[in-house]
């Protein structure tokens, strides 16, 4: 982990220039190491970390059509709308953050964000969202090793949950979007 953060450390400082803040998005699929290098290159740089968990598609957005896009399962306009269009403004984050015990946001993060800004998670790369990013990253994971993890994490039943559906629906996501092709970075 310390080295993937010191060469990510070292691109971001390499490339940022003037631009303030740096937007960088850390996509890949479930379990792949997303929201632990996206924590630890937060603390390495001081930045502010994103996460796309906080932007769960709600109830009333969960159709068959919108599940028949790719991507189309996390809430891609809130994360455009509260994140990414207000840091280009030079604007403070206010966004609202999702709670899947009760499948509705139930709280606001307010804060300044420093200048650097991580987004991680999966669908961070969606076709609606990319432009707006300096550096684009994707992390893969081998499949045994992504069991693995679901399972510790999750549970078994929650592993068969991840097994036929999301992660059916993040592969879907990768191809028809060309999420990888889009990637400055692959680790």
């Amino acid at each position: 982990m310390e080295e993937r953060v010191s060469c990510l450390k070292r691109e971001i400082l390499t490339r940022m220039g003037d631009k303030r803040p740096f937007l960088v998005a850390i996509e890949g699929g479930s379990a792949s190491g997303k929201s632990t290098l996206g924590g630890a290159l937060a603390k390495a740089l001081d930045a502010t970390l994103v996460h796309m968990d906080d932007f769960f598609l709600p109830m009333e957005l969960r159709t068959p059509e919108r599940f028949a896009q790719p991507g189309g399962n996390v809430h891609w306009e809130r994360v455009k709308d509260e994140v990414l269009q207000p840091l280009t403004q030079g604007k403070p984050l206010e966004y609202g953050v999702f709670n899947c015990g009760v499948m509705a946001v139930d709280r606001i993060c307010r804060e300044r964000p420093r200048e650097v800004v991580i987004v991680e998670g999966a669908y961070s790369l969606h076709p609606q969202l990319r432009a707006y990013f300096d550096l684009k990253v994707f992390i893969q994971v081998e499949e045994t090793t992504q069991k693995a993890r679901i399972l510790a994490r999750n549970g078994e039943k929650m592993l068969q949950r991840f097994l036929k559906e999301w992660i059916p629906l993040e592969k879907a996501y990768f191809e028809a979007c060309g999420v990888k092709d889009c990637c400055d970075l692959i680790l």
